[in-house]
């Protein structure tokens, strides 16, 4: 584990697992990471206040709904890892069950994950989710989609349709991963994780361990790296992942990605076409029974990290932010720790980051959300919607 700059204390995640005097490290030279040092981030008082919006079980993921012509400004849905999926007016946290959800199989980290809206949703209505089932040899994520109808009548999905599912189902209940992003090119993009398996994040002939490029109807994609290939190579973007929470566009369409490393190895990640990211035969941390692994280093074949977190500070979301409330943080990733506790600010300059600011937040964030105003939205794993404003400094009187 060469080449480490501890630079900020935290906590190391992991139920049943020795704790870890936690640290905020980055790429300390050019060798490890391919970049040269970046300074720490500063962890100040925050400039924003946090208001409670209402409260939940097991919220995981959250999505605004567009308000032309439906009527829906401020609506948002959220699911809950148990199953359920609701409709949330944000100003006042009054909430509706959304019916015709999929069963889902909840155990360990599986339930009901990720929800985003078509990007013409406002014509079609049609809203992705993504889920656990089981199946012949365990269990694994799969996504859908179905059709938002609201009324007096109640809200529900109609015509539920799943289109993509984990290949193969394996045992165990974790690394679903499972995180959906539409891309400007109108395409889906969806992590799939490891499911705790290693190797499958380096083989083409299952999707573990992968970043997924697909139709909206879940075909593999024209143009995508592993094309040639054929079957489910096809659907490729990335390889070589462990469990990634986290996927956002920023506004000059380059992916990014934040994935959970194994003890330290926390990652945020610029997504290229066709690179190969390196787990397992890669990571800036180590197996937790404290095998090495070897560090990413010039020259190995594998993608290195823009930024990392050693030991881990569990990253849960990803948000590259693009509002004006907080004008000074547009373009700006948001990544909610978990283990961490705390939002943490990337500055992003096209293909750089640079670790910014680190905010305290006293409990673990799941996900980050951005509202049609540009106030910006978290979930707490211990089931609270808050939002953040900001502090606006007042003018000296004359």
């Amino acid at each position: 584990m060469a080449n480490r700059l501890i630079l900020q204390q935290g906590a190391k995640r992991g139920p049943g697992r020795r704790m870890w005097q936690a640290g905020l490290l980055l790429c300390a030279a050019t060798a490890a990471c391919g970049q040269a040092p970046t300074k720490a981030a500063s962890t100040t008082n925050p400039p924003f206040t946090v208001h409670g919006v209402a409260n939940f079980s097991s919220p995981w993921a959250m999505a605004f709904l567009p308000g032309s012509g439906v009527k829906l400004t401020g609506m948002a849905l959220l699911t809950e890892r148990e199953g359920k999926l609701w409709l949330v007016d944000t100003a006042t946290g009054k909430r509706r069950a959304v019916a015709g959800v999929p069963r889902v199989h909840v155990a360990g980290q599986g339930g009901l994950g990720d929800v985003v809206v078509h990007p013409d949703f406002a014509a079609n209505r049609r809203v992705y989710l993504s889920f656990v089932e089981k199946g012949a040899g365990g269990s694994g994520a799969a996504m859908g989609y179905g059709t938002l109808e609201t009324g007096a009548r109640g809200a529900r999905l109609t015509g539920f349709k799943i289109i993509w599912r984990q290949s193969p189902k394996v045992s165990g209940d974790g690394h679903f991963s499972h995180r959906i992003a539409f891309g400007p090119d109108g395409l889906l993009y969806l992590t799939s994780g490891d499911r705790e398996k290693f190797d499958p994040a380096q083989k083409v002939d299952g999707n573990l361990g992968k970043v997924l490029r697909l139709t909206p109807e879940g075909a593999p994609a024209p143009g995508n790296p592993w094309a040639a290939k054929g079957g489910i190579a096809a659907t490729f973007w990335t390889i070589g992942h462990r469990n990634l929470l986290g996927i956002s566009f920023a506004p000059d369409g380059r992916l990014w990605t934040s994935e959970m490393g194994p003890a330290g190895g926390d990652e945020l990640n610029l997504s290229a076409a066709g690179k190969n990211y390196g787990w397992p035969l890669a990571s800036n941390g180590s197996h937790y029974d404290d095998r090495d692994i070897p560090d990413h280093r010039a020259g190995d074949g594998y993608e290195p990290p823009k930024v990392f977190w050693t030991p881990s500070i569990s990253p849960g979301g990803l948000l590259v932010y693009g509002g004006d409330r907080f004008a000074a943080w547009k373009g700006d990733a948001l990544i909610p720790a978990l283990s961490g506790q705390a939002l943490i600010r990337v500055d992003l300059d096209g293909a750089t980051a640079t670790l910014a600011e680190q905010w305290p937040m006293e409990a673990r964030i799941r996900a980050v959300d951005q509202g049609p105003n540009g106030s910006i939205y978290l979930l707490e794993d211990a089931g609270r919607l808050v939002r953040l404003d900001p502090i606006r400094t007042k003018e000296k009187t004359q």
